[in-house]
Order: structure tokens, then C-alpha cells, then sequence
């Protein structure tokens, strides 16, 4: 299926790799974004493309945080769980989260809108608790700011209350809306 679909990107991935093995990343993404998350036949594809067992391919999905061996919800909401984000309130916002969503880690809604994830360090120390929706970043969460993030992203797709990481101080227009 990747292959058919995508020949010409799957070359010029393979391109610009010397060795076949290093271009497994590129080529997962690509089956992620096809699908949504990176399937068993999409992993054995990707096995034969590059000469490798699926069980290698297998493990660098499993490896990263930012690949899914399942479907997920539209909006991935992934908290930081690290030391840092943990002392300064990472376990409750989980627990708003569970509170306006209904779901806790490793679950989507019934709608299919969101999952929820805790990961390691998203890099953002000095700005927790944090959460990383799709690839955007949303740090020094309160509890209002929660809820505008969620009431925001689920008219509007996206919230203006994303800042990314390391943007301290934070950009112009999100002061004062925490």
C-alpha cells in the first residue's frame, strides 16, 4: 500500500540515507500519516522496503512516543510525566483532564476527539505542568487555561494558548489568559 501510494517520496527518502536501516523514521512517519498510527502490514512493508524483520521495525515504533501501533483521537493529548512536571502538577492535570474528558491515559473518547498519553520530558522544565496536543505545545497550565485550550481546539481545531517550547516569556497575546 505505502509503496504503491508513495513511490516517489519512499525514494527520495531512501535517498538520502547511505545505509537502507536509517531511513525507518521518515518511512514510519509517512505510514503514520497515511493511517493515523502505523499498522502491523504498514511495519511489514516498511520491513521489506528496508531488508529488515518486522520485529526491528516493530521495535523502534515501540520505542518512540510519537509513533501509535493504534488509532488514536483526532486531538493527542500527551502530559509530561517527568520529575520536574510531576513537582509542580502533572498528576492533576491529569486529573482535570479526566474530569472534562471522561478518559485517562491510554483511552480515547467515544467521539474519537482525544487520547490522552503521559510521556517522558516534552523539554519543557521551567514551564509545568505542560502538554503536547498533535505538535503543539501548551505549558504553565492552570486549570482556566485548561479549559479554554479544550473549549478552543474543540470549536476551533487549534488554540491560540499553544506556545511551543522554550518560549519564555510567552508570546505576546497569551499573557494574562491563564
Amino acid at each position: 500500500m505505502l509503496k504503491e501510494k508513495y513511490k516517489t517520496e519512499i525514494a527520495d527518502i531512501l535517498s538520502r540515507y547511505p545505509t537502507r536501516r536509517s531511513a525507518v523514521l521518515p518511512l514510519l512517519y509517512l505510514a503514520q500519516k497515511e493511517e493515523g498510527y502505523v499498522s502491523e502490514p504498514a511495519m511489514k512493508e516498511i520491513a521489506g522496503i528496508l531488508r529488515l524483520t518486522t520485529p526491528q521495525v516493530y521495535e523502534v515504533v515501540t520505542f518512540y512516543t510519537m509513533f501509535q501501533v493504534k488509532p488514536i483521537g483526532t486531538f493527542h493529548i500527551q502530559v509530561c510525566k517527568s520529575l520536574m512536571c510531576a513537582l509542580v502538577g502533572s498528576d492533576t492535570l491529569l486529573a482535570w483532564l479526566k474530569a472534562r474528558l471522561g478518559i485517562g491515559p491510554g483511552e480515547t473518547t467515544s467521539d474519537k476527539l482525544f487520547t490522552i498519553s503521559t510521556v517522558e520530558c516534552l523539554a519543557s522544565c521551567g514551564t509545568g505542568p505542560m502538554m503536547q496536543i498533535n505538535d503543539d505545545y501548551y505549558e504553565s497550565i492552570s486549570e482556566a487555561k485548561l479549559d479554554r485550550i479544550l473549549a478552543d481546539i474543540q470549536r476551533d481545531g487549534t488554540s491560540p494558548l499553544k506556545s511551543g517550547p522554550f518560549m519564555l516569556p510567552e508570546p505576546a497575546g497569551a499573557q494574562g489568559k491563564s
